[in-house]
């Protein structure tokens, strides 16, 4: 039973599975998850493969997710083994999924054995849902799968993510809630013209300099106990024909909210318009939000995750919003309690992607755990 999960990941890193192709991963889970008396649905969207299994029908509820996608490889040569033939060196396990996330995949199905195997007539129900389109676009994996159980009025109680959270060792680290994401590309009009007869012209780039400066200064909030406060960045400017004889007709600016639950969508959208608006600019805006942020307070998983962490590590888990984003923001649309809880996230997306073996022997029983401080009265 301790090599299961090891068994498990090395199965799934050897399938070529780079965002958003499954490469099999899904039928491998679920011929597992099939035996233990979960009825497993594929809910493929447009290219994307997904997955929702569950097991009984009752409350409470416990899901957990998660993604078969990996992110490209990178240049091959500077591996030093194969990145989808599963490697032990020294105690570690190498290749391209190794901890984000096809360990805690395995880990979550393991546990799942594990604490079926010792409670089979155990109380509420337990879910899986897994994607192959996190990595990518994130369009039709997870997001599908909400809408449709959303729409077939499915509750859900808890959910566990998958993620790297980890710093340090195993389980320092889970994230309790994300920080939104809003981006804003900005088209700035002016008149194109000759740098010698600017009184011609009107260059767009110096209209719309002192109104970035005022953006980047802004306070947009302190944030809370949770989050930081909201940052405001630019990610692309550009302007000009190439020429430097020409004043160009228009600039062009890219920029990102990442924001806390002391701000909303609303307030931020109608604070940077207030900014243009004032320093008189000809301008259009389009904005693209990827998720508002999503928040667990401490409370029943919270606690639940904190004990079992401590049981199997002897550590006490530390609470963290911080990071980019996760599929943990459209499951927080129909269920209030999640929180993201993996291995240590020191390789992730890059070359020698790795998992100490001790991790992966941790993880599963960590999982279990937390199945035993819900379901198990």
């Amino acid at each position: 039973m301790e090599n299961d999960a090891l068994e498990l990941t090395r199965q799934l890193i050897a399938c070529r599975s780079v965002t958003p192709e499954d490469a099999g991963c899904l039928d491998l889970l679920a011929a597992r998850l099939e035996p233990l008396g979960f009825r497993c649905e594929r809910m493929d969207a447009n290219g994307v493969d997904n997955l929702w299994a569950r097991r009984g029908t009752a409350a409470p509820v416990i899901v957990f997710a998660g993604h078969t996608d990996v992110v490209p490889t990178g240049p091959l040569e500077h591996w030093e083994s194969d990145p989808f033939t599963p490697t032990i060196r020294d105690g570690v396990l190498y290749g391209r999924g190794a901890s984000d996330m096809k360990s805690s995949l395995a880990a979550f199905v393991t546990a799942i054995e594990r604490f079926v195997g010792a409670h089979p007539d155990h109380a509420g129900s337990i879910a899986v849902l897994f994607t192959s389109d996190e990595e990518g676009p994130a369009v039709e994996g997870t997001v599908r799968v909400v809408e449709e159980l959303k729409a077939r009025g499915e509750k859900l109680d808890y959910c566990i993510v998958g993620e790297p959270t980890s710093v340090a060792r195993l389980g320092d680290m889970i994230k309790n809630g994300r920080r939104g994401s809003l981006s804003g590309h900005l088209v700035v009009k002016g008149v194109q013209g000759h740098v010698a007869y600017p009184h011609l012209a009107k260059n767009p780039v110096h209209e719309v300099a002192a109104a970035l400066a005022e953006l980047a200064g802004v306070e947009w909030d302190r944030g809370n106990e949770y989050f930081p406060p909201t940052t405001w960045q630019v990610s692309n400017i550009s302007a000009g024909t190439g020429a430097n004889n020409v004043i160009p007709g228009e600039a062009q600016i890219k920029f990102n909210f990442r924001f806390s639950t002391a701000s909303t969508l609303e307030s931020l959208q109608t604070r940077v318009h207030g900014i243009l608006d004032r320093h008189g600019l000809t301008y259009e805006l389009d904005w693209r939000y990827d998720g508002r942020p999503y928040l667990t307070r401490r409370g029943d998983l919270v606690e639940a995750v904190g004990r079992a962490i401590e049981r199997v590590t002897g550590i006490e888990t530390k609470l963290s919003t911080t990071g980019g984003t996760s599929d943990g923001r459209f499951i927080a649309d129909i269920c209030p309690q999640v929180v993201e809880l993996g291995p240590t996230n020191g390789t992730i997306h890059k070359v020698n992607e790795c998992i100490d073996l001790q991790e992966l022997e941790q993880l599963p029983k960590i999982y279990q755990e937390i199945l035993v401080n819900l379901l198990v009265k």
